[in-house]
């Protein structure tokens, strides 16, 4: 599904106006977008991608090079915030993860001279099912993501909740980026003292569950258990936001499946993604 005309008008001005200072002017950006995004939509070989789009080396060193230089993030982080200014942007956020099956295309990356900001496991893990990489992310009410964090897919989901909350900064016209929500709901796996108190400090309202484990255990404490964390329940039904953006992002076949070697390419895959979606018109 390549670009539309909406698409294009919203992302043509954010895009790189700069020929590189070598090799002579760019290739059409547009038609290396939409290179880009058959590659992720298809989770195709590299070598397969169609001879309308050119060398598949010359889009590959796109896609590696404005991952590298943060371009791609960039670009997300720009249309967040033009939703934002738009009041297009649901700051009812909602939390969760996905575990993704690693390809054993991806695995094989070198440990030492990776891409600046990689990190040496390179988001990947092995458990049960084999190799697998997790995506923690977090969504607006209109189910549209707005952060990434990238693990190995073992990792667990409570520790990185910080991260995604790190992660997520809209930029405004005036004053500082916003990095607050105003409610932010998860499933029981987040229900630690340590997030609730992360979110309290914040003055941001958690909506999370309270395990049955917990729930006895602060029973059993009686009057030193203090009583139970609020919980809204009528809130807590939009949380399947996010697992229905996770959906939308696994209708690409490149993101349902990891190909990518290194945690970087997947990552702008993610972001490509996100892209596409704040740009529908």
């Amino acid at each position: 599904m390549p670009l539309t005309d909406g698409q294009w008008v919203r992302l043509e001005p954010l895009l790189p106006d700069r020929a590189p200072t070598r090799g002579g002017r760019w290739r059409d950006h547009r038609q290396v977008i939409d290179a880009i995004a058959w590659k992720f939509q298809t989770g195709s070989p590299w070598p397969q991608l169609p001879e309308r789009y050119g060398s598949w080396k010359g889009v590959y060193t796109r896609l590696r090079n404005w991952a590298i230089d943060g371009t791609w993030q960039r670009i997300f982080t720009a249309l967040l915030a033009q939703a934002d200014a738009e009041a297009d942007l649901e700051w009812v956020v909602a939390v969760d993860s996905t575990v993704v099956r690693a390809h054993q295309h991806a695995a094989g990356a070198r440990k030492e001279g990776a891409l600046e900001g990689e990190p040496n496991h390179h988001a990947l893990g092995r458990s049960r099912g084999g190799l697998t990489t997790k995506i923690h992310l977090a969504a607006d009410g209109r189910c549209r993501p707005l952060a990434f964090v990238l693990t190995p897919g073992q990792a667990g989901d409570a520790p990185a909740f910080e991260q995604v909350m790190a992660a997520l900064r809209v930029p405004r016209v005036h004053g500082r980026p916003r990095t607050r929500p105003d409610v932010v709901l998860a499933d029981k796996a987040y229900s630690s003292r340590a997030i609730r108190t992360y979110l309290r400090r914040r003055g941001i309202r958690a909506v999370i569950p309270l395990p049955a484990d917990q729930q006895v255990h602060r029973k059993r404490r009686g009057s030193r258990g203090g009583r139970p964390p609020a919980f809204d329940r009528d809130a807590y039904r939009q949380r399947n936001t996010v697992e229905r953006c996770i959906n939308r992002l696994k209708q690409w076949r490149g993101i349902a499946t990891r190909y990518d070697k290194t945690a970087t390419i997947y990552g702008a895959g993610l972001l490509i993604v996100g892209i596409f979606l704040w740009s529908i018109t």
